[in-house]
């Protein structure tokens, strides 16, 4: 609750003018369908609406101020002022963010890895060569650019490795989301997230946006009932991709390891899917063989072939995560210096992996 001070009624008259003012925005206190949700599209303008109809107010931490006029009742907390409980004036600097911290979101996210870091899925890269074209030359694709771009198979094949790398190379920035990140907590504010991720990205083009684990939001509906702030996400991410707002120089990346239960609305917005499989028995020799090159101890000569069949059915990651970094652990339990074979073995047994299993099933779980 803010109390508005005035001349006549304020018993704390004399607290300084508020310099800085940090907003997040958390809402309307109840939500129904047809509840829109502001989008700040010009901040000079903002911040001048805002000093006008809150001008006089004490500014606490932690407080609300709530919109009296275009947004009835919708809310935004106070995250930082300077100084402490000072009252809003006609100078003070008004800051929109969605950050808890006070501090706006940075805007660029670099990538280190490099497509030689992907080891396999090599149609995969080759496909990737088209993107990388239009995100070092956008201008020359027009509207044959590509935008929406899916990456499938099981988990741990490299999808977001891949994706970081192709930023790498073509030295963009990518935003990375996990689909359900954007499930926010009202009707209506997962849907301005996807907007506001598209705007965000439009100011830093050529960009990237790489949503991930996009069956957390675009299951075929018949395999789940849809809450409404589900649906308004999903029809919001519709929007962007088909373009009806131009987003020169971004394009979208979306992972997903069930590919046949996403929605069909959503899959047919794609120009490209991209398929991930798990490593062949070489691409495992050449995962064993990079990574121990990093171990901290020594690794004796073992048979990577030999292991390599032992691991058929395995992905990449759960070659390093659970065959690889669980002999290294056990060697260093047992205070040695050396990892051996038999530990590589012992990691692969208590995956059930000895014998080669059957291929992955089509549906990606």
């Amino acid at each position: 609750m803010n109390a508005k001070k005035t001349h006549e009624n304020n018993t704390e008259f004399g607290k300084s003018t508020s310099e800085l003012l940090i907003l997040k925005p958390e809402g309307y206190p109840l939500s129904g369908m047809m509840d829109e949700y502001p989008v700040i599209e010009n901040r000079d303008v903002f911040e001048f609406y805002a000093r006008e109809q809150w001008n006089g107010y004490v500014a606490r931490k932690g407080d609300y101020l709530f919109d009296r006029r275009m947004f009835p009742d919708f809310a935004y907390r106070i995250i930082d002022v300077e100084p402490a409980e000072s009252i809003i004036g006609s100078s003070t600097s008004i800051i929109v963010t969605e950050e808890e911290n006070g501090l706006p979101s940075s805007a660029e996210i670099k990538s280190s890895v490099k497509f030689e870091d992907v080891i396999g899925q090599e149609l995969a890269k080759q496909k990737c060569r088209l993107i990388e074209r239009f995100l070092e030359e956008p201008e020359r694709f027009g509207k044959w650019a590509p935008r929406n771009i899916l990456f499938f198979g099981p988990s741990g094949t490299g999808k977001t490795m891949l994706a970081k790398a192709l930023a790498n190379k073509t030295d963009v920035p990518i935003i990375p989301v996990k689909a359900t990140q954007l499930i926010g907590e009202y009707v209506g504010e997962g849907a301005r997230q996807i907007h506001q991720l598209y705007d965000r990205a439009e100011e830093m083009a050529p960009c990237i946006i790489f949503i991930d684990e996009l069956d957390a939001i675009a299951l075929d509906r018949k395999f789940q009932e849809l809450r409404g702030d589900v649906s308004e996400i999903v029809n919001a991410l519709l929007t962007e991709m088909d373009g009806i707002v131009e987003r020169d120089g971004v394009c979208t990346i979306c992972s997903t390891n069930r590919i046949y239960s996403l929605d069909s609305a959503i899959r047919s917005r794609f120009e490209e899917e991209i398929e991930f499989v798990l490593p062949g028995e070489e691409e495992v020799v050449k995962i064993f063989e990079s990574n121990v090159k990093t171990f901290p101890l020594q690794v004796e000569d073992c048979n990577f072939r030999l292991l390599a069949k032992k691991a058929n059915g395995l992905s990449g990651r759960d070659i390093v995560e659970k065959v690889l970094k669980t002999a290294l652990h056990q060697a260093i339990i047992e205070d040695r210096e050396i990892v051996t074979s038999k530990d590589f073995e012992n990691a692969l047994a208590k995956l059930g992996r000895k014998d080669a299993p059957q291929g992955p099933f089509e549906l990606y779980i």
